[in-house]
């Protein structure tokens, strides 16, 4: 987990996005809130985190003064959230080399995403290793993985992206860049083999086999199939089978 701290001298606010936004999921948690910029700054002489989160509208010291004198620190990634969309703000963010700047109210959407590129530049920099299945990736992966296999007729990409807390787009870029094949290429591949098995018993029509596996109609089921498997389902039930090397 990369260490995140959140400064909003606004309470409400710091306590809605520390504790109701699910920063485990995406690999964040939240060592520091404080309503103070000061205070943030004397936490962090002895507790380094990866990410500092800031308003910039605070009484003791504004967002972007706080942003100066974190520049001591040179790999902390900074974020400002703010309800000002002046652009003299922005410019001074981009000054600074602030990764992110959002606008209040927080889009979920938009904090999600942010924060997602910030740990994709945070396992780069560290060279955190995708996929071994007991790291944070890993985890995922086999939570998307157990999904599929229990939901295959009507799974869906967003449905699981919710399920493990990410973007649809991200979900499906890590999936890719881990599994090798994509996210519709293992849901494909589920079906077909449950098709495949269910084709062996003579007792399921093929119709029924096409609604059993998630097709809206046998004619979309026999496409795929053969697409798949390079010969029809009914080729496929009469015993007739491409080598397994062509197959998907």
């Amino acid at each position: 987990m990369y260490q995140l701290l959140i400064v909003d001298d606004e309470k409400k606010i710091l306590e809605g996005i520390s504790e109701i936004f699910p920063w485990n999921n995406i690999g964040f948690e939240v060592v520091g809130k404080f309503t103070k910029a000061k205070a943030a700054l004397a936490f962090l002489e002895n507790h380094p985190v990866d990410v500092v989160m800031t308003d910039i509208s605070m009484p003791d010291m504004n967002g972007l003064e706080l942003a100066k004198a974190l520049k001591k620190y040179p790999d902390l990634i900074i974020v400002i959230f703010s309800s000002y969309s002046d652009y003299q703000y922005m410019r001074e963010a981009i000054t600074l080399e602030i990764q992110d700047y959002l606008l209040k109210p927080i889009n979920y959407d938009k904090l999600s995403s942010c924060f997602e590129k910030i740990k994709t530049l945070l396992d780069e920099k560290f060279s955190i290793n995708r996929n071994t299945d007991g790291s944070y990736y890993g985890k995922i992966l086999k939570k998307v993985d157990d999904y599929l296999s229990n939901h295959f007729r009507d799974g869906s990409l967003i449905e699981a992206a919710e399920l493990v807390g990410l973007s649809p787009n991200y979900l499906s870029k890590i999936y890719k860049e881990n599994k090798g094949v994509s996210f519709s290429e293992s849901l494909t591949k589920i079906r077909m083999q449950q098709a495949g098995e269910m084709l062996n018993d003579p007792t399921h029509k093929s119709y029924e086999i096409a609604y059993y596996v998630g097709y809206d109609s046998p004619k979309n089921f026999t496409r795929a199939f053969k697409s798949y498997y390079k010969v029809t389902p009914r080729d496929y039930r009469n015993g007739i089978r491409k080598d397994e090397d062509e197959t998907c």
